[in-house]
């Protein structure tokens, strides 16, 4: 198969998907089969294509997806006038903590926030299926253990947890997350969901 006539089908499956579609599924759309690098690379090259448009090709821990650009998004939003869920500093510190210190108990979340977590706070994450219990720790009432969500890397376009901003010394996980951008907070605490 030609490689251009290969781009263009990849960029119509990725236009039409309604998630994000690794590598592996990609492949399968082709009957000659096309190595994973040859793929790999059509996929950066459709990337560079879009660089200048509204629209952008990213790769997630899920897959590749299309999103808006984030200078985008105010626009967007007049089309769809609904505000998006607002969350309290306390949600998101919660968040920002388990991301980094993951898998973590809810007690080794107050130690660092130093006041308790409620468990409206933990649920809200979970509703958002941000976070998930991932087993429990083997300590006296064996505690839950918290770790984020493939959904998590997803709504925060994030490739891996490897992907996270490095923390400095003395620097707040909440503080890193919003440095790079990761959650961003306009007039309120809203965290930065691509659509």
């Amino acid at each position: 198969m030609d490689l251009p006539r290969a781009k263009r089908i990849l960029e119509t499956a990725l236009l039409c998907a309604v998630e994000p579609m690794p590598t592996k599924a990609l492949e399968t759309l082709f009957e000659d089969y096309l190595d994973t690098a040859v793929v790999v690379t059509l996929l950066e090259d459709l990337r560079r294509d879009w660089s200048d448009s509204g629209m952008e090709l990213i790769q997630i821990s899920s897959g590749w997806r299309f999103q808006s650009r984030p200078e985008m998004q105010p626009f967007l939003e007049r089309l769809n006038p609904e505000k998006p869920p607002r969350y309290s500093r306390a949600v998101l510190e919660t968040l920002a903590i388990i991301a980094y210190k993951q898998p973590v108990t809810r007690g080794e979340i107050e130690a660092i926030r130093g006041v308790t977590v409620a468990s409206t706070i933990v649920k809200a994450l979970e509703e958002r299926e941000w976070i998930e219990v991932v087993g429990y720790k083997e300590t006296p009432g064996r505690p839950a253990l918290f770790a984020t969500t493939p959904q998590f890397l997803a709504d925060m376009a994030l490739p891996s947890l490897s992907a996270l901003p490095s923390l400095q010394d003395g620097e707040s996980p909440l503080s890193a997350l919003e440095k790079q951008k990761v959650i961003s907070f306009d007039t309120g605490l809203e965290p930065h969901v691509e659509s």
